[in-house]
């Protein structure tokens, strides 16, 4: 309690319920300016779909509104006419989590132009592509006993090491009968894409089909990488050329998506170098506008210089998010906060209507066009 003295308020003690405490005109004029919107407590009677419970968010608080904020700003790099090119960084346990398939709707919905993920996303994705899959399990478990079982956990999940090792047999085999030559991680995902099983809830075979670029810049750091290791030493042993990837020109290739893009917004699931390298690509080539929409759905507390990269706010004084950018940020976890985002953009016709496909139009390195289907 602040003493008398130190509010601006002409206190008098109270002698009756009628009287008031008498306010300079000043401080009536700032109170009513922060007093002006009133949270609205959550009527979960009239929110019947995803959408309208997102939407109702909108007037509590905490992160049930850093979700809403999130949602809007999605909607609005979904609805600015200059139709920007939404980048969507991809991290953590997603595929484990049950995400596949939402990821996978809005690339086929148009609501991502261009993906930027980690290896371990992708890779999980061509497993259960192969007809593997992800099983219920519990972190309260012997490890050393699923070691022995060749059963991997993924926190309370479990995977199957035998499926693992065909995955990176059968992605081994697609390398191996491409042309020795260069490919950036776009290439290679789209021909990874082309020529897996047919899954239509399977992100890199919608993405291929889509033709959405997915780039995987720290792709050696995954079981895609493992795969490719094998096949590198069967190889050299066998004193054959084999394709390789090129991360740098992975850079190429994204910053001329960002420099042909009127505008760009940026989507972060977790952190890591998907988040990183989206940002880095609106400064790359001496690009310096940064992206004009951005939203993250994060666990990462920027107090301990972590936040993998940076707060939003502090992307704006590298130029990888523009001074003027609308954004948001939910810490949340990534398997709620995904699903409730999405679930609002995706119960919306209207915006699955409004929205069309990109065709990135390349000849080898180089983006000559970006068209609208």
């Amino acid at each position: 309690m602040r003493s008398r003295k130190e509010a601006d308020v002409d206190f008098k003690y109270f002698e009756s319920k009628g009287q008031e405490i008498k306010l300079s005109k000043d401080v009536r004029r700032q109170r009513d300016k922060f007093l002006s919107i009133p949270v609205v407590q959550l009527d979960l009677t009239s929110a019947s779909a995803i959408r309208d419970l997102v939407s109702a968010w909108s007037r509590t608080s905490i992160q049930s509104r850093s979700i809403y904020e999130c949602a809007k700003v999605y909607e609005n790099m979904i609805t600015d006419p200059a139709r920007p090119t939404i980048m969507l960084g991809l991290s953590g346990a997603l595929i484990a989590g049950g995400m596949r398939k939402v990821i996978r709707d809005l690339i086929a919905c148009g609501f991502v132009d261009v993906i930027v993920s980690t290896g371990a996303i992708l890779y999980q994705d061509v497993y259960q592509a192969y007809g593997f899959s992800h099983f219920m399990g519990t972190p309260h478990v012997d490890d050393a006993l699923l070691h022995d079982l060749y059963i991997d956990r993924i926190y309370d999940a479990y995977v199957d090491e035998i499926g693992f090792v065909k995955t990176d047999d059968a992605i081994g085999q697609i390398a191996a009968g491409m042309e020795a030559r260069k490919y950036s991680t776009r290439e290679f995902m789209q021909i990874l894409g082309d020529r897996i099983p047919s899954d239509q809830n399977s992100i890199v075979k919608t993405a291929a089909k889509y033709k959405v670029p997915i780039f995987c810049p720290a792709v050696a750091d995954s079981s895609i990488g493992i795969g490719l290791a094998g096949l590198y030493r069967a190889a050299r042993k066998a004193g054959r050329n084999l394709m390789h990837l090129d991360t740098i020109r992975d850079n190429y290739e994204i910053a001329q998506i960002v420099l042909k893009s009127e505008k760009t917004g940026s989507i972060y699931i977790g952190g890591g170098v998907p988040k990183n390298y989206i940002n880095d690509a609106a400064v790359m080539l001496d690009y310096t506008r940064g992206h004009s929409y951005a939203f993250q759905i994060t666990t990462d507390a920027p107090h301990w210089g972590g936040l993998t990269g940076s707060t939003l706010d502090e992307a704006k004084s590298w130029g990888k998010v523009s001074k003027k950018a609308t954004r948001a940020t939910a810490y949340v976890e990534a398997t709620i906060g995904l699903s409730l985002v999405a679930g609002y953009i995706l119960g919306s016709k209207q915006l699955q209507r409004a929205r069309k496909h990109l065709k990135f139009v390349w000849k080898d390195d180089v983006l000559e066009d970006i068209k609208t289907r």
